[in-house]
C-alpha cells in the first residue's frame, strides 16, 4: 500500500485515525498502530511481513544480549547483530547482483538467484541496527518491552521509505505522547502538501523522464536529453521529499515528531552543502555509524579521504544492486574530495557556485537513473554533444513540452526555493505586530483551505491515472 493510493487515503487512514482518536489508552493505541502497520506492510508484502517481524525480534533480543553483561556491554553480541542484519540485507538485495558481477568479471556461469526484494528492507534494517548499536554505545537504554521495538520498526508512516528514525529520538514518544488539534491540523496539512508534491509534481515529471530515458539514443538530442534530465531531478526530489513530508505529517497526526529529511537541497552552494540538505536521515546514519567509527577526520587527510570514499561507496550501494548506484555514490565522494583539496570552489560567487552544484547533481542523477553505466554515458554524451537535431529528436523534445508540464516545471522550480524559512520569519514578526498578526491569521486560514483543494485535486488525479510509482520503494 502506498500513501498516494485511494485505498490508503479513503479507507486505511480514515479508519486507523478515527479508531486511534477515540481510544483513550496509550497502550491500546500503540497496539492499534502495530496491527495497522503490519496490515499496511502485508497489503503489499504478504510473505515478507514475517521477515520484518523477524528483524524486529532479532534486534530486540540482540539488544538484550548486548546489555546482558554486568557493568559492561557485550561486544560479541553487537558483532553478531551487525553480521546477521547485513547478511539478511545482502541475501535479499545483493546476492543476485554479486553473482552476476562475478560471472561478468571471471566469465563464469554461476546461476543467478532470483529473489524478490522486500519493500523498504534497507530502511527498516538500518533503523533496527541503529537501535542495537546505540544500546552498545550507551546512548539509549535497552527496551525490555518487545512491542515497543516492534512499533518503532514497523510504524507505517516511516516503514517503507523513511525517514530513517533512530530509537533514541522516539523512545519517549512511544510511551509518552499526546494528540491534540494543533498537531493533527499541522500534520494533516503537511501530509497533503507531501501528497501534492508526489501526485502533481513528481508524477508529471516522472512521465516525461520515463519517456525520454526510455527513448532510443539515436532519437535523443541535446534538447530532449536535458528535458529528461531536468524532469528526473525534480521527479526524484519531489517523490522522496513528498514521501518524507507525508511520513512526518502522519507522525504528527498520531502524536509523533520525526526529524526533517530534506532542507531545500537544490539551493545548495556546493556538494558538501547538498549532502547536508539531501536525505538527511541517511547521511547522518552513515556519518554516525560508519564514518566516525572508521576514524572520521581524526587521523589525517589521507585517512579522512579514504573514509569519505568508503562512506559514499556504501551510500551508493545502499540505494540499489546496480553499478550505476555505486558509481553515483563514488562520483559524489570524488566531488567532496575535490572541494576539500581545491578550496577556491567554496569561494565561488553565489550564482556560479549554485550553477556548479546543480550541474554536478544533475549529471550524477543521470547516472543514477540509467539502467547501465553504458546507457548513462550515452545519455550524458547526448546532453553535451547532441547537436544533431533530427526530426525524431525534435519531435520527442517538443512533445514533452506540454502546457501542463511547463506549468508544473515552474511550480517545481519555485518549490525548491527556501520559502518556509521566510514564512517562519514573517510569522514570528506577526506575533509582535497586531495588524500583521491579523493578516497572518487570514493567510493561515487560506492556506488550510488551499490544502484541502489540493487534496481534492490529488484524489481526482489518482482516480484518473494508473501512473503512480514511488522511486524509493525499491530501496
Amino acid at each position: 500500500m502506498v500513501f498516494s493510493s485511494l485505498a490508503f487515503l479513503c479507507i486505511f487512514l480514515p479508519i486507523v485515525f478515527v479508531l486511534y482518536t477515540i481510544i483513550p489508552s496509550l497502550k491500546i493505541r500503540n497496539g492499534l498502530l502495530i496491527i495497522a502497520s503490519l496490515f499496511f506492510y502485508a497489503y503489499g508484502e504478504p510473505v515478507y511481513v514475517f521477515l520484518m517481524i523477524f528483524s524486529s525480534l532479532l534486534n530486540y533480543l540482540c539488544a538484550l544480549w548486548v546489555d546482558s553483561k554486568e557493568g559492561e556491554k557485550n561486544k560479541f553480541a553487537l558483532v553478531v547483530a551487525v553480521i546477521v542484519n547485513l547478511g539478511i540485507l545482502g541475501v535479499f538485495k545483493y546476492a543476485g547482483f554479486a553473482i552476476d558481477s562475478i560471472n561478468g568479471l571471471l566469465n563464469t556461469n554461476i546461476p543467478v538467484p532470483v529473489i524478490a526484494l522486500p519493500i523498504g528492507i534497507s530502511f527498516f534494517t538500518f533503523q533496527a541496527l541503529s537501535y542495537v548499536i546505540d544500546v552498545y554505545r550507551g546512548t539509549t537504554s535497552v527496551q525490555k518491552n518487545y512491542f515497543n521495538i516492534l512499533l518503532y520498526i514497523s510504524f507505517f508512516p516511516q516503514l517503507i521509505a523513511g525517514p530513517i528514525v533512530k530509537y533514541h529520538d522516539v523512545n519517549e514518544q512511544i510511551s509518552n505522547r499526546t494528540q491534540n488539534l494543533d498537531k493533527v491540523a499541522m500534520g494533516l496539512r503537511r501530509f497533503i502538501c507531501g501528497l501534492s508534491k508526489k501526485v502533481l509534481i513528481a508524477n508529471t515529471m516522472g512521465q516525461v523522464a520515463d519517456t525520454v530515458f526510455g527513448a532510443d539514443s539515436a532519437d535523443l538530442s541535446l534538447l530532449s536529453a536535458w528535458i529528461g534530465a531536468i524532469a528526473y531531478i525534480f521527479q526524484i526530489y519531489y517523490d522522496f521529499c513528498g514521501y518524507s513530508d507525508m511520513a512526518i505529517g502522519l507522525g504528527h497526526m498520531f502524536g509523533f515528531e520525526f526529524k526533517e529529511n530534506f532542507n531545500y537541497p537544490y539551493s545548495a552552494k556546493n556538494i558538501q552543502d547538498f549532502w547536508r540538505r539531501w536525505h538527511i536521515s541517511l547521511s547522518t546514519w552513515f556519518k554516525e555509524y560508519l564514518y566516525i567509527p572508521l576514524g572520521g577526520n581524526r587521523k589525517g587527510k589521507l585517512r579522512t579521504s579514504i573514509n569519505k570514499i568508503i562512506v559514499f561507496f556504501a551510500t551508493g550501494l545502499w540505494h540499489g544492486a546496480n553499478w550505476t548506484f555505486v558509481i553515483w555514490g563514488l562520483y559524489h565522494g570524488l566531488f567532496l574530495l575535490v572541494e576539500e583539496f581545491v578550496p577556491f570552489i567554496k569561494k565561488l560567487p553565489k550564482v556560479i557556485a549554485h550553477i556548479y552544484t546543480l550541474l554536478v547533481v544533475t549529471v550524477g542523477f543521470v547516472i543514477f537513473r540509467a539502467d547501465t553505466i553504458t546507457d548513462g554515458m550515452a545519455y550524458l554524451s547526448q546532453m553535451f554533444t547532441g547537436f544533431d537535431f533530427t526530426s525524431q529528436s525534435l519531435s520527442l523534445a517538443l512533445s514533452q513540452l506540454t502546457p501542463w508540464f511547463i506549468f508544473i516545471l515552474v511550480v517545481a522550480i519555485i518549490g525548491c526555493a527556501p520559502i518556509k524559512p521566510i514564512a517562519d520569519k514573517i510569522r514570528a514578526h506577526a506575533h509582535s505586530d497586531i495588524a500583521l498578526s491579523t493578516k497572518w491569521k487570514v493567510v493561515h486560514v487560506a492556506l488550510y483551505l488551499a490544502t484541502f483543494v489540493l487534496l481534492f485535486w490529488c484524489i481526482l488525479r489518482l482516480s484518473g491515472t494508473s501512473y503512480n510509482p514511488f522511486i524509493y520503494f525499491r530501496f
